[in-house]
């Protein structure tokens, strides 16, 4: 009994930031589901497909360096909630839009870039926030229990409820987000603030530089970040014409389609659960070199998938590893990055991380209709195997236990 009562546990703000999650998340989920097949309906070719996925991650490349330093300077819970307002007028005008019959490629892009923008602040702040409500020593439990809340409700729940919604009709969806996000600004709003004291307050250039600099200077983190912009820019070479591939070479209907998304979740809904354990057992280093190694496998397989049940098997493998790579990751930014540097440090590492997915959603468009809807899957794998070769000598290094001081 004593035992239980000084295990720590998880404070009721966490939860308050865990529910905001899992609502929101769900809704995601739909719209995940939801716009791919909406942009089936406009155009068959890969190349306008891609520009939608691009648009949607260009405020990675062009903002998450001063949201940031942004980050750092205001009221983070403030910048949460709000952002999340924000998001639900950009659906609910897609929804209006869809209805009226009157949306296209180019309203789908724009509209992507403006969720886009808001995720760059939300996520960031999100990730900065976290050490501020919860324990040292139950970030990884905490981060696990995100990863877990997240993709039950943007990979499983949310895609299916998605793609029956869209057969119903096309605007639910998008509607079903747009409440999802509203009701999510409500519970973060209630978050509780905790001051930051800052000693000065430098120019946000000079904000910018200091979460530059002191990440360049880590190694080992200065490598995943690169590490993890060439996998995300292969990730969306391979997935941006996935809906294609789903629909048009494998024929499934859209609400196979999402079934199809869900049943690759179940791979990172066991990642995100056994994520903990898997960390325990063999330590942070080593699962995340299971992970990358198996990551290259995986996707010169989905490519040569004959049918849908091996595509569902090898995107839900896909999505186990990736589950455990990044809350790894993760973890080790939240333990590693100085108090005072958060926002700047992970803006930096996700405009590293992920400021190379448009390229790859637009690479992965050209290079689809070119050469077919199979061929970007195994293109994406050798590249991901040879960036893992050049990273392997740090990764190596760091996890020996000689080099438990990183950042030399």
């Amino acid at each position: 009994m004593s035992d239980t009562t000084s295990r720590p546990r998880l404070p009721a703000a966490y939860w308050r930031l865990w529910w905001a999650a899992a609502i929101n998340n769900i809704g995601d989920g739909a719209f995940t589901a939801a716009v791919p097949l909406l942009a089936v309906t406009i155009t068959r070719d890969a190349r306008l497909i891609s520009i939608v996925s691009a648009a949607a991650y260009l405020p990675w490349l062009l903002l998450s360096l001063p949201a940031g330093a942004v980050i750092d300077r205001h009221d983070r819970v403030a910048l949460m909630w709000r952002s999340q307002a924000v998001q639900a007028i950009v659906v609910a005008v897609v929804a209006v839009l869809a209805t009226l019959g009157r949306v296209g490629i180019p309203d789908l892009a724009v509209m992507a870039f403006g969720l886009g923008a808001c995720e760059v602040v939300f996520s960031n702040a999100s990730q900065a926030i976290l050490p501020d409500i919860v324990p040292a020593a139950l970030l990884n439990k905490a981060k696990s229990n995100q990863y877990t809340i997240t993709t039950i409700g943007r990979l499983f729940f949310g895609p299916p409820l998605g793609s029956l919604l869209f057969a119903v009709t096309v605007a639910l969806p998008f509607g079903v987000d747009a409440g999802s996000f509203a009701l999510s600004a409500v519970l973060l709003a209630n978050l509780p603030r905790r001051p930051h004291k800052h000693a000065a307050r430098p120019p946000v250039r000079t904000a910018m530089a200091e979460g530059l600099c002191w990440l360049t200077a880590h190694r080992l983190l200065r490598t995943l970040a690169l590490l993890l912009g060439v996998n995300t820019f292969c990730f969306q070479l391979g997935n941006v014409t996935l809906v294609l591939l789903a629909t048009q070479t494998l024929h499934l209907s859209a609400r196979d389609y999402g079934l199809l998304l869900a049943g690759a979740a179940v791979g990172s809904v066991l990642g995100g659960l056994l994520s903990t354990r898997i960390v325990t057992h063999t330590g942070e280093l080593p699962a995340l070199l299971a992970a990358l190694a198996a990551n290259v496998i995986i996707f010169a397989g989905i490519g040569m998938s004959p049918d849908a049940v091996v595509l569902g098997g090898l995107l839900a493998l896909n999505g186990f590893v990736t589950t455990v790579w990044n809350i790894v990751t993760v973890s080790l930014r939240q333990r590693i990055v100085p108090a005072e540097l958060p926002g700047r440090v992970n803006s930096v590492y996700r405009m590293l991380g992920w400021g190379l997915i448009p390229l790859g959603a637009l690479t992965g468009g050209f290079l689809a209709h070119q050469f077919g809807l199979r061929s970007a899957y195994p293109i994406a794998g050798a590249l991901r195997g040879t960036a893992l070769a050049f990273a392997l000598p740090v990764l190596v290094a760091a996890a020996r236990p000689a080099s438990a001081t990183p950042g030399k």
